[in-house]
């Protein structure tokens, strides 16, 4: 099983909203892939609560069956539409991805 892990620090304000609206609505978009993108076994996204110094705002969670299914994922228009979104609203970014 691969899993991949994504990590966001939001901008404080992009597309003339708050950080907590632009996270809300990433949230809601990342949600929808599995229904959209067929190579999504599992995902789980949260959006922070502790506000601790260390903390990232948004976190993904996905597994795959394969590094190819990882892939086809990260390449399918569905997901690029998000990818779009994601990229005009976050500072920073950071990805793990493993097998297990």
């Amino acid at each position: 099983m691969i899993h991949h892990i994504v990590f966001w620090k939001m901008q404080p304000t992009a597309n003339g909203l708050s950080a907590d609206v632009n996270a809300a609505e990433m949230k809601r978009l990342l949600k929808t892939l599995p229904a959209l993108v067929p190579h999504v076994k599992t995902l789980e996204v949260g959006q922070d609560f502790n506000r601790s110094a260390a903390a990232w705002d948004i976190a993904l969670y996905t597994t795959f069956d394969s590094a190819e299914a990882l892939q086809a994922y990260q390449d399918h228009p569905e997901h690029l539409k998000v990818v779009a979104f994601v990229q005009s609203v976050v500072a920073t970014r950071a990805v793990v991805d493993f097998e297990s």
